[in-house]
């Protein structure tokens, strides 16, 4: 019997089986079933973000002119920007080497070489790379057919003629087959990939090596961008006889934040020297370390002090609304929360009356407390003070700090640097605190349903007091309970912005503008929409790292039963 050549046909249905194309069925249907639902993320999540970042690298006032990469965020933050740009680049390229450490052990552990799907991933992400520079070249024409209307009559016809030209644009004619030629190279290489490599975790392993590839390149790209923001820095400093002094202090602040990695990891490696000799080494390097670290860290301050004004005078208010805001507001909230799951009576009425603030609008409340806190001498607040004997004050006109006022009232005289917020953010301090409670309270009753009775009840017949019972039982497994209350809240107060826009009056102007109403400041009245949406990038690196710290300290203590 003479074997016969296998015919195409029957190549194909060797790769392409009825279980791999029902399975391939199975997985179109439900990409079409979250089709909708991604094309929504895309348009009113995703792109808005790219668009703000696209505004953000430009002069914009109303209409779109110049291209000046990273001014805008120098402006705001100084030279501190091409420090967070490099370690921005330095931790991108070391998030690839980590991945690609990741995929070695995994193609170890089980035995497979997947290096054939390192090609189609990077193809994937070339595509990626050239669908971002289509778009970059294809957002100015369809932003420049405003100013191809000025002077002349707006008619639909005339907007459909140069919406159809701004497709045909040189720049972007070229960036659109660029595009669609890699995308046709990734579309054949995936294909490829899939026969020539049928083997467990081949999604996974094409998953990781697209990521590895963004990420380097991602790292790169912003490198070589961000050293390229520094040289034009440099020529315009040639011109004007000036040096911005922008290299040393990379330098120095990146030698400092190397010293305090090195010192933490000394720190955190001297508990497992098997010598007391190693142990004490590790301890006095990893003081030396953290030292010359923090010294050179020190830099940073005189970095920031090149920034705008305003917004670091909008950041301490926000540090300042925040402090004051969450520790009071949570502390109270666990108070009530165990007062009332105490099955007292009336506890039912006094949950909904804990809780009505929260469902109270915003603006109704804080237009109250206005009215409460005013400044004239029949204010509800006002007349309390004067039937207790003190001095009227002017509350939400107040721009001095309250410690100073606490100060003059006792006789001592503050400096300057401790006058603390103003008592027109006191004013708004106490308003959110009423606002939050009864909702904390409530997420708190929940999280103290969820700890079981026998625990408490072991507890009490070992002898153990009411306080014992809550520091090392009640406490501990609430835990979970006030990590999320509280990353919550340290988020929601530096995004607070219609209550404290409400309570903006008169002398305190300033006293109470938080980040958020900066940048709305910056936006609708000054009409500066690029440095507007640089300093919202820089409230969200803020608020990143804010929740990073977080998990890292506070989230380590969470006691999960």
């Amino acid at each position: 019997m003479t074997n016969r050549p296998e015919t195409l046909k029957e190549k194909i249905t060797k790769v392409i089986t009825p279980r791999k194309l029902r399975f391939f069925k199975e997985s179109l249907t439900g990409y079409l079933f979250v089709a909708p639902a991604l094309t929504l993320i895309f348009m009113f999540g995703i792109f808005p973000v790219g668009f703000a970042l696209y505004v953000s690298l430009h002069k914009w006032r109303i209409l779109r002119t110049d291209f000046i990469g990273l001014d805008n965020y120098v402006r705001a933050i100084g030279n501190f920007t091409y420090v967070l740009a490099f370690f921005s680049a330095l931790a991108a390229i070391l998030g690839a080497v980590l991945i690609l450490k990741k995929i070695i052990q995994q193609a170890n552990e089980n035995s497979q070489r997947p290096w054939v799907l390192c090609l189609s991933a990077g193809l994937y992400t070339l595509t990626i790379y050239a669908f971002l520079r289509y778009i970059w070249y294809q957002l100015p024409e369809f932003l420049d057919i405003a100013l191809k209307l000025r002077g002349v009559e707006k008619t639909r016809e005339l907007f459909l003629q140069f919406l159809g030209e701004s497709f045909y644009a040189p720049a972007v004619y070229s960036s659109w087959r660029f595009f669609t030629l890699v995308l046709a190279g990734s579309v054949a290489a995936s294909l490829a990939a899939l026969i020539l490599y049928r083997k467990p975790l081949r999604a996974q392993f094409q998953t990781q090596f697209t990521l590895m590839w963004i990420a380097l390149s991602l790292g790169i790209g912003l490198f070589l961008f961000t050293y390229q923001q520094v040289f034009n820095a440099y020529l315009i400093a040639l011109e004007t006889n000036s040096d911005p002094g922008i290299w040393p202090q990379v330098i120095v602040v990146s030698a400092g934040i190397i010293l305090l990695g090195l010192g933490w990891f000394a720190w955190s490696s001297a508990p497992k020297a098997d010598q007391a000799w190693k142990f004490w080494i590790r301890i006095l390097g990893a003081f030396i370390f953290l030292v010359g670290g923090w010294i050179l860290v020190g830099e940073i301050p005189v970095l920031m002090a090149t920034g705008d004004k305003d917004l670091w005078e909008g950041l301490k208010v926000t540090i300042f609304f925040s402090a004051g805001t969450v520790p009071f507001q949570l502390t109270i909230a666990m108070f009530l929360a165990i007062l009332l799951f105490q099955k007292l009576r009336g506890s039912e009425f006094f949950r909904m009356v804990f809780f009505l603030p929260y469902v109270t609008p915003f603006i109704a409340s804080a237009a109250i407390f206005r009215q409460i806190f005013a400044n004239r001498d029949t204010a509800p607040v006002n007349l309390l003070i004067r039937g207790l004997g003190g001095e009227g004050l002017a509350w939400l006109q107040e721009s001095k700090g309250v410690n100073l006022i606490i100060g003059e009232m006792i006789g001592v005289d503050l400096p300057a640097w401790a006058a603390g917020p103003s008592l027109a953010l006191v004013v708004v301090i106490i308003h959110a605190i009423w606002t939050y409670v009864g909702y904390n309270t409530v997420i708190y009753l929940a999280g103290l349903g969820n700890i079981p009775a026998e625990l408490n009840d072991a507890a009490e017949i070992d002898g153990a007091s009411k306080w014992d019972v809550f520091r090392f039982i009640t406490f501990p497994l609430l835990s979970p309970t006030t990590y999320f209350l509280s990353l919550i809240a340290v988020i929601g107060t530096f995004k607070a912005f219609a209550t404290l826009w409400v309570f903006r009056e008169g002398l305190a102007l300033g006293t109470t503008d938080t980040f958020s109403v900066a940048i709305f400041l910056e936006f609708f009245d000054k009409l500066r929409y690029g440095y507007a949406s640089a300093m919202a990038f820089v409230l969200f690196a803020i608020i990143l790292g804010l929740t990073l710290i977080n998990n890292r300290f506070q989230g380590s203590k969470v006691f999960f039963m």
